[in-house]
């Protein structure tokens, strides 16, 4: 299949200037808002708007907004991917003084927002079940989830940002063995309470873009209204990816695209919603193939349901309730 002529000149013109060429490096990385690039860059918004326009037009960078937030992810891989290339064999493996300090300013960036989310998930941790009921009916998205997943046994499970443990509850007594991991220490504290005497369940502190666990040696991964907390979602979907064995399954439940701002403030939510594109992207991205997606509405928020599945050809069926 022939690529698409893609127009050199306003890439490159876009990219005769630092600033942009450090926005480039960074957005490599990770997806970030505008207002983190700032942080990270040590200038002001509006003039790291200007610089993320300017990459926009070139077709370098990708720009979202959500609520009052704008995130930037890298443009389409026929215009990036060319451009990445050259300079990683221009730099012979050496990066500059800016890319090793804006390198380590992102890993602050990343750190303050994972310490916040951590004290947000402490203070609440007993409140946590209660919380998530307030957005949509968990019984009616319990159900959903058994009928997206199906009656057979599970193997090996996962549940990634297990909270309380409510899915390990739900799920562990159809699988052979089942893990639940959350980074709170409080959260895992109710969870050993509530799973207390299930033989085949363990619980561990970890983090979802590191789980404790080889390649390949899960069956089922489960991510439950958690990507909404996450910086880096696709690079959590990626993780998951890579746990299960081909033919395994990754069950998302998270939120639609909404603009309930507040939840930024008062929930710690990161992100407001996913649309089915952006949870596709990731997943092909990480070798997944999308399956079914079910739509929930009736609640605050709409909840959605991605089954995708690793190596398989995708099938969508999609149904709304």
């Amino acid at each position: 299949m022939l690529m698409p002529m893609v127009d050199p000149l306003p890439i490159f013109s876009a990219l005769g200037d630092a600033t942009r060429l450090r926005i480039l490096a960074l957005l490599r990385r990770m997806e970030l808002s505008v207002g983190e690039l700032a942080q990270v860059l040590g200038q002001s918004q509006p003039r790291v708007s200007r610089h993320v326009k300017i990459l926009c037009d070139a077709g370098l960078a990708e720009r979202r907004k959500e609520g009052s937030w704008v995130f930037v992810a890298l443009g389409s891989a026929e215009v990036v991917a060319p451009i990445a290339a050259a300079l990683d064999g221009w730099a012979h493996g050496q990066a500059d003084h800016w890319a090793v300090a804006d390198i380590a300013r992102l890993a602050a960036v990343r750190a303050d927002r994972a310490a916040a989310a951590t004290a947000w998930f402490e203070t609440h941790a007993g409140e946590w079940d209660a919380i998530r009921s307030l957005h949509v009916a968990e019984a009616q998205v319990e159900a959903a989830m058994a009928e997206v997943l199906g009656p057979a046994p599970i193997g090996t499970l996962i549940d990634i940002g297990t909270g309380t443990g409510r899915m390990l509850e739900l799920f562990a007594g159809r699988a052979d063995a089942a893990l639940g991991i959350d980074r709170s220490s409080e959260m895992l504290r109710l969870a050993r309470a509530k799973l207390a005497g299930s033989a085949n369940t363990e619980l561990r502190q970890a983090d979802l873009y590191a789980l404790p666990m080889t390649d390949g040696a899960a069956d089922l991964a489960i991510i439950h209204h958690v990507l909404h907390f996450a910086a880096a979602p696709g690079a959590a979907i990626a993780e998951a990816a890579r746990v299960l064995a081909p033919g395994g399954r990754l069950l998302i439940v998270d939120f639609a695209p909404h603009d309930r701002e507040e939840l930024r403030a008062r929930d710690a939510h990161v992100r407001l919603g996913f649309a089915d594109a952006q949870i596709e992207g990731w997943a092909e991205a990480a070798g997944l193939r999308m399956m079914r997606v079910e739509t929930l509405g009736g609640g605050e928020l709409t909840v959605k349901l991605w089954l995708a599945r690793k190596g398989a050809a995708g099938l969508h069926e999609v149904k709304a309730a």
